[in-house]
């Protein structure tokens, strides 16, 4: 029997393997990855402690042989031959799959001046490494891009005693990430903290010790990071004949067009039924919610993969959630929780929860947002007038 071969072992392509465990699949499960060590988490990576840089291990090997995983690290696969379902790895062997789950992820997008090549990425361990020896105490440090990788950047770098500057080319910071007015209260936060943040403008050229900005500005730069997102990795799909656009297309249970043939979490595209979108989500929880969903449907469930999206970002004290979808032409409805925490909710035309987002002090705003994460998966209708008081727990809403 053909084993099921899982190529990325990122957070994605590790718990697809756990989850063919656990959903009864009792053949051979092959894991792959091109780095070597074990497999890691990536969101420590842009949060250093005072040991440096953390590689977080996802599992251990005991782990791995417990569940009589086949963990191949170190292996680059040179193209999916899907007539005989094979793998062609670099060594020149061949790879037999049954089902074949592509977690290939993504990679760090690489700016395109003149210089582009000098600024850091941040996307692997070794990235990260390299990224934060380059910026120490006083380093004067550029970040171009003011997503939520920039944005934690420059927070970290500025609470190591860095100077920084982040240079966005739209004009404010997380454009697609959050709602204008929680991104302004991040920016403020930065402010404050001493950052200084220049929106709309490009860069025009990176040269040593210096950042040239399209308006003709000249920022001085001990380093230079690039912050301006990912491409999602399709090399695979694309040489096999898969259906891509941007990322590999799949259909609501994350297969391809080929049914022997699935791809879950950033390297994956598919349609949302709640936002009628067609969207690729980069998240953690995204991650581990959409290997589960494919391993079953390696498996033949059949099922569509409908987890409420959440993720967060510490920056500078604060802590920043949002689940669901979202949707900049929507009006929001603000519940002050207190003089520092704010909850903003969106709604549907049926009064159901499309989005809920918090921003305050630490962890303040967790449970209020994972309560409201049970509201959006219940698809329960929630008043107006309730969402914005905070003296209605969203606890008692979820008993409506």
């Amino acid at each position: 029997m053909a084993a099921m071969v899982i190529i990325g072992a990122g957070e994605c392509g590790t718990r697809a393997g756990f989850a063919l465990r656990e959903a009864g699949w009792g053949g051979e499960v092959v894991l792959m990855g091109q780095e070597p060590g074990l497999p890691y988490e990536r969101p420590p990576l842009s949060k250093p402690g005072a040991e440096g840089v953390e590689r977080r291990a996802i599992c251990d090997a005991e782990a791995l042989n417990a569940a009589r995983i086949d963990y191949r690290p170190g292996v680059r696969v040179e193209a999916i031959d899907r007539a005989q379902q094979q793998l062609r790895l670099q060594d020149g062997s061949v790879l037999s799959y049954q089902k074949l789950l592509l977690a290939t992820g993504a990679q760090a997008r690489a700016l395109t001046c003149p210089g582009g090549e000098a600024a850091l990425p941040l996307r692997t361990h070794a990235d990260a490494v390299r990224l934060f020896q380059a910026c120490g105490p006083q380093a004067r440090v550029v970040v171009i891009g003011a997503g939520l990788i920039g944005m934690e950047l420059a927070a970290v770098l500025r609470e190591q005693g860095a100077s920084v500057t982040v240079v966005e080319a739209g004009p404010r910071a997380l454009g697609r990430a959050v709602p204008e007015v929680i991104a302004q209260r991040l920016q403020d936060q930065h402010e404050a903290a001493g950052v200084e943040l220049r929106f709309n403008v490009g860069v025009r050229a990176i040269e040593a010790g210096e950042v040239q900005l399209a308006d003709g500005t000249v920022l001085p730069a001990d380093a230079v990071i690039a912050a301006i997102g990912v491409v999602p990795e399709t090399r695979l799909a694309e040489a096999a004949g898969l259906v891509v656009d941007n990322s590999i297309v799949v259909d609501a249970a994350l297969a391809t067009a080929d049914p022997h043939i699935f791809a879950a979490g950033d390297c994956a595209r598919f349609s949302c039924a709640r936002s009628g979108q067609q969207m690729r989500l980069e998240s953690w929880q995204n991650a581990r919610a959409q290997a589960e969903c494919a391993a079953r449907s390696m498996l033949g469930a059949t099922q569509s993969f409908d987890a409420v999206p959440w993720f967060w970002s510490d920056q500078l004290g604060l802590g920043l959630q949002i689940a669901g979808w979202p949707d900049a032409q929507r009006p929001l409805l603000a519940r002050e929780v207190d003089a520092e925490t704010t909850l903003w909710f969106q709604r549907t035309g049926d009064g159901t929860l499309l989005a809920a987002c918090g921003l305050g002090p630490g962890n303040r705003v967790g449970k209020d947002i994972k309560l409201a994460q049970m509201l959006l998966a219940r698809r329960i209708p929630v008043d107006a007038a309730a969402l914005v008081d905070p003296a209605v727990s969203l606890k008692t809403l979820l008993k409506a």
